[in-house]
């Protein structure tokens, strides 16, 4: 049988052809999908104010039309309003609100439930004041506890007010936070490290308020770094780091304190170690309960002479200080109250300063803390070191 060379020449050549077209087709196709797929990642995602994109407790949320906007309407105070499907770990989420609650506006993300997650809020009394220090603030919420009066430095200004839309875009990267509140220029807030136990989770919203414009997007953090930032106090010896932690005792009521709370011979001791900051957070460790309940905490001085030295403490709520077994020092910082400390009720190193003789050789400082109002814990920090040596690890 003879072969049509030419033929099979030209069939070759053809097939080829088609195939190289082919290929080049399913080339730009792919790219032109991968194109779409990038500008909209850039746009990020909107979330469609309608009823069934999100969870509520009927009566809370309203899903209305608002200044030619679909909007939610966040009817209640306390009740959270939490977006479906949504897993939100690290990116940019951005939204117009008018406050309406005469307290708090807030959004949280991570959010696990109730107990974990984080939050940002706005403090509506600060409304039309930009220079008001507390306008806005980050907490997360730890075993149920919001942690606001123990992170007293994550705070700042804003400038917005009520009646009016606002516009909020919030950074997450990792374990840092950016907060823009009206200005895109300028962030109002930076969170250096995110203190919730949480890493990805839902998006909610509380407080009385109207959101719009809510659009997310992932993985969109404008050169956030995900590694915490320095925290301030790194290098400052004086902060007391290490300390030995009892169980909590629920204390009886209307007793404020009884020597019979006092650690015995045989009380069980655990290493704690200090957070950012200097911060011994208790409400880390033992959660919240109903009622009132005090801890021990205790961790040795070294001093290579008797010598006095001032002691700067932040607390919340109550301490009984023990130097050496004798009494040293008693205090209260509950909000609220005539006995809250600088600032406002707040767990800072700025609460109290007293002095505290040592002598010569070891020197034992027992704690004792009692809580029964959000946060829980205490900051120590001496004047400065002379012939002195602190537990550090």
């Amino acid at each position: 049988m003879m072969i049509n060379f030419r033929g099979f020449l030209f069939l070759s050549v053809f097939f080829l052809t088609m195939k190289i077209r082919l290929f080049k087709s399913i080339l730009f196709i792919s790219t032109l999908l991968a194109t779409a797929s990038v500008v909209a990642q850039k746009k990020g995602k909107h979330i469609p104010m309608r009823t069934e994109n999100w969870e509520f407790k009927a009566g809370t949320a309203e899903f209305i039309e608002y200044k030619s906007r679909p909007s939610l309407k966040v009817v209640t105070s306390s009740d959270r309003v939490i977006l479906r499907g949504l897993n939100f770990v690290n990116g940019t989420i951005e939204y117009d609100i008018e406050i309406l609650d005469p307290s708090f506006a807030s959004v949280y993300f991570r959010w696990q439930d109730a107990l974990e997650n984080e939050c940002f809020y706005f403090r509506t009394g600060a409304a039309g004041n930009p220079f008001a220090v507390d306008a806005i603030q980050y907490a997360p919420h730890v075993k149920g506890i919001n942690l606001w009066d123990v992170l007293h430095h994550y705070q700042s200004n804003a400038d917005f007010k009520t009646g009016m839309w606002n516009h909020v875009k919030i950074i997450v990267s990792g374990r840092q936070m950016r907060v823009f509140v009206n200005d895109m220029e300028h962030p109002s807030l930076e969170i250096p490290k995110l203190e919730g136990n949480t890493l990805e989770g839902l998006l909610a919203f509380d407080g009385q308020a109207i959101i719009s414009n809510l659009e997310v997007k992932a993985n969109e953090v404008e050169g956030l770094l995900p590694e915490p930032g320095i925290d301030p106090i790194t290098n400052d010896p004086r902060y007391f780091r290490k300390w030995q932690v009892s169980k909590p005792i629920a204390t009886a009521k209307n007793i404020d304190f009884d020597m019979e709370y006092y650690p015995k011979e045989d009380t069980k001791w655990e290493e704690i170690m200090a957070e950012r900051r200097g911060l011994i957070n208790l409400t880390r460790k033992f959660g919240s309960i109903d009622g009132r309940r005090i801890v021990w905490l205790k961790t040795t001085i070294n001093s290579a002479k008797e010598q006095e030295r001032l002691l700067h403490l932040g607390f919340s709520d109550e301490v009984w200080v023990f130097i050496n077994n004798r009494p040293l020092y008693v205090d209260k910082n509950y909000f609220g109250t005539p006995l809250m400390k600088f600032p406002n009720g707040r767990c800072t190193i700025e609460n109290s300063s007293f002095d505290i003789p040592l002598k010569e050789g070891q020197n034992e400082l027992l704690i004792g803390v009692a809580n029964n109002f959000y946060g829980w814990g205490i900051v120590a920090r001496l004047d400065k070191l002379v012939d002195l040596k602190l537990e550090l690890e």
